[in-house]
């Protein structure tokens, strides 16, 4: 997930911004997107990379904080964790140590990676046409799907489209890059409470 946030922040610098969706899409999509401040829930990742036979799997748990950023936590294969705040993007291994990997100060991107990543994870169709061509579809049970393909030419060289679906909340997102690797991420087990960040999860973001 890091190098997917990485080479987002670069080509957003870069990208032209376009008008936003048809209102109707963008609308349909807020009505059933919970805006929650905190949300937890564990993920399962597959990538399927091109002349491989079995995709790269792994599985860990995830934290939305709306004020603060997100918490990628991976427990398999190998356990590593993700920080993403709006001035950094941290890399902590399971040995403790810590790596900056991209820095607002350096890099004035990283806050377009946090927009995009949020969005993402959200299903913030708004925020997300800036980049891409968005088009929505209604599903029963208050279920969409939304389908994302790349506005500017630059971000075009790194994706072919992406897709999410889900209800109250994001349950799936589908990435395919332009040498064709594809990366699907399932959202399970998703909690609103505690509504707020734990000492522990709030001291992550520091």
């Amino acid at each position: 997930m890091s190098r997917l946030w990485r080479t987002l922040g670069v080509l957003i610098l870069l990208s032209v911004f376009a008008p936003v969706a048809a209102a109707a899409d963008v609308d349909l999509v807020k009505q059933r997107v919970a805006k929650v401040g905190v949300l937890r829930g564990d993920f399962t990742q597959e990538k399927q990379v091109t002349g491989f036979k079995n995709p790269l799997r792994s599985q860990g748990r995830f934290v939305l904080a709306q004020d603060h950023g997100v918490i990628w936590t991976t427990l398999k294969p190998f356990p590593s964790e993700v920080v993403v705040t709006r001035d950094r993007i941290l890399s902590r291994q399971s040995d403790g140590s810590t790596r900056v990997e991209l820095d607002a100060k350096q890099q004035p991107a990283m806050r377009s990676v946090n927009a995009i990543m949020f969005a993402l994870m959200s299903g913030d169709a708004q925020a997300l046409s800036a980049q891409f061509t968005v088009k929505v579809d209604a599903l029963p049970n208050n279920g969409w799907k939304m389908q994302l393909s790349p506005r500017s030419a630059m971000l075009g060289k790194v994706f072919t489209g992406l897709k999410l679906s889900g209800d109250r909340y994001v349950r799936e997102v589908e990435i395919t890059e332009a040498n064709q690797d594809v990366t699907r991420i399932h959202f399970a087990s998703m909690s609103e409470t505690p509504a707020a960040l734990s000492a522990e999860e709030g001291g992550k973001f520091e």
